[in-house]
C-alpha cells in the first residue's frame, strides 16, 4: 500500500491510502506521480505527497496537522508544547535539554520533572 498526505500550504489535512495496483505496483519515487494522478482522477484534488508508513522517507510517516517542509522535502510532527522550537534538523526541542534519566516536560513551570518512582 501506499501512503499519500494532501499538502496545502503546507499543513497536512488528510492522509489516504492508495493501493500498490493503483501505483502500478512501482515503488518510490516511482509510484509518487502515478499515485497523484490516481488521486486527482477519483476527485480528491492536489497537492499529494507521498509519505512513508515505515518512516523510509521524508523523515517521518505523516498525519493530520503535520507541517510540509518543501525546501528539506520532509513532514515535521505537531509541535509538543508551545515552548518547544524546530532544530536545524526539523526536531522539536525543549527550552532545556532533556537530563539523563526518566523525566517529563512540566510546559507550566518550562522544566523537565522527574518521574516518580512506581511503588
Amino acid at each position: 500500500m501506499a501512503h499519500f498526505a494532501q499538502v496545502v500550504n503546507g499543513i497536512v489535512t488528510q492522509c489516504l491510502v492508495v493501493s500498490n495496483e493503483d501505483c502500478n505496483n512501482l515503488d518510490f519515487p516511482e509510484s509518487e506521480q502515478v499515485g497523484q494522478k490516481y488521486l486527482l482522477d477519483c476527485g480528491f484534488g492536489e497537492g499529494w505527497v507521498q509519505t512513508s508508513y515505515n518512516g523510509n522517507f521524508r523523515k517521518q510517516y505523516a498525519n493530520t496537522n503535520f507541517l510540509y517542509d518543501s525546501v528539506r522535502d520532509e513532514f515535521v510532527s505537531l509541535k509538543p508544547f508551545p515552548s518547544w522550537s524546530l532544530d536545524s534538523e526539523n526536531n522539536w526541542q525543549a527550552p532545556i535539554p532533556k537530563p539523563d534519566g526518566d523525566f517529563y516536560w512540566d510546559e507550566i513551570s518550562l522544566s523537565w520533572i522527574e518521574n516518580p518512582i512506581a511503588e
